[in-house]
């Protein structure tokens, strides 16, 4: 069997994972935000699904590679309650080459951790040589499902990439660093989480590409098909308040006789306030 990195040259069919997950449209108006403080949770109310945009980008990388080596396989997977698909039928329609659903019903909403263990046993099970997530989700913003699936997958992970290259056997990964932008050498297998760039904004997908995904099967898996059972993926975080804060405003009028006297009030008041 050739080396990982042949695939660069044509020699091995790469097989692409890329996570997705489907939330509530992070755009939505503030004052159409709703949430059920009894249940903890966002209640959906007139707000639309949509990919969490990360995932898009990394979903756009992913097919990047795939049209410079059409050899390339993508497979979208997303770990979620049965909407999900929806988010797997819009991968269809851009041409990925597999998407598959784990079934999440006997976990309720998973969280971080969670679903890290989840995605990669379903990339050990699908034969995936690189996990592609966005670097953070757009509902939660915890980023820690990538390097919690490196670790679990024994993989190395790179975070924030925003471009990937092939060459001389090798992918040069744009990746943004505490310094500015940084260019990361490295072969699969591995974990990449991927940040937004004017370069990998999600395509927007054909009609009749649209159309053809009414004809195609979304897979699915099973905890069990994983290999696991609902206590053996138990909760690692808890919410126990969740609650749209409410502002208070308050406006005082510093008197004074001149504009020495108003500074004197206003130094003074501040004092009070303990804000100097």
């Amino acid at each position: 069997m050739p080396e990982r990195a042949d695939f660069l040259h044509g020699g091995l069919r790469m097989r692409l994972v890329v996570g997705l997950k489907y939330i509530l449209d992070p755009e939505i108006p503030p004052r159409d935000f709703r949430i059920d403080e009894e249940a903890r949770r966002p209640v959906q109310g007139r707000a639309s699904l949509v990919i969490s945009p990360f995932d898009e980008n990394a979903l756009e990388l992913a097919l990047q590679m795939k049209d410079r080596d059409p050899a390339t396989q993508v497979v979208a997977l997303s770990a979620g309650p049965a909407s999900s698909e929806e988010a797997l039928r819009k991968a269809l329609s851009l041409r990925v080459d597999e998407a598959v659903r784990v079934e999440t019903d006997p976990l309720g909403e998973p969280d971080g951790e969670q679903t890290a263990l989840l995605l990669a046993r379903a990339v050990q099970r699908l034969g995936g040589d690189i996990l592609l997530v966005g670097r953070q989700a757009g509902d939660w913003d915890r980023g820690q499902t990538g390097p919690i699936a490196a670790e679990i997958l024994g993989w190395p992970c790179v975070t924030a990439v925003s471009r990937i290259e092939a060459a001389d056997g090798r992918l040069r990964l744009r990746h943004e660093g505490p310094d500015g932008l940084e260019v990361v050498e490295a072969t699969p297998p591995l974990v990449l989480t991927v940040t937004n760039d004017e370069a990998n904004q999600l395509r927007i997908p054909k009609a009749r590409d649209i159309l053809a995904t009414r004809s195609k099967q979304v897979g699915r898996l099973s905890l069990d098909d994983l290999g696991l059972s609902p206590e053996a993926v138990p909760p690692r975080s808890e919410v126990t308040r969740l609650y749209v804060p409410v502002e208070e405003h308050q406006c005082e009028w510093i008197e004074g006789d001149d504009a020495e006297a108003k500074a004197r009030a206003l130094a003074d008041r501040l004092m009070a306030l303990k804000v100097l």
